[in-house]
């Protein structure tokens, strides 16, 4: 199948956005954030749920929140093993990139 001119553009674009995101992230490769314990919990538990289901063919807007959901386990993840809980606050240093899944959900309207 030929590759249309504009979509090698865009593996261009792409690549130059993950420079980008290669030089953002080196300068704050972390970010220390404090979180309500509930959000934590939830996030916990979207880690320790199984999804053993059969795949299915998905239409674009399931697809994108099954990835939404996968970023809030990988997050719950992150929370369960460095979160500190003092009272009904979580403080964790997370990477950039569960900080950016966080804020691109937000930008992309998710849930």
């Amino acid at each position: 199948m030929a590759v249309l001119p504009e979509y090698r553009r865009y593996r261009d674009d792409a690549a130059v956005l993950v420079e980008i995101g290669q030089h953002l992230a080196s300068v704050v490769p972390f970010v220390d954030v404090t979180l309500p314990a509930k959000m934590v919990d939830a996030a916990i538990a979207a880690w320790n749920r199984d999804e053993d289901g059969p795949a299915i063919e998905e239409s674009d807007e399931q697809r994108h929140l099954r990835g939404y959901a996968a970023d809030l386990a990988l997050l719950g993840l992150v929370l369960s093993e460095q979160g500190r809980c003092v009272g009904d606050q979580v403080t964790v240093r997370l990477s950039v990139a569960h900080f950016a899944a966080a804020i691109v959900a937000v930008a992309n309207g998710a849930g």
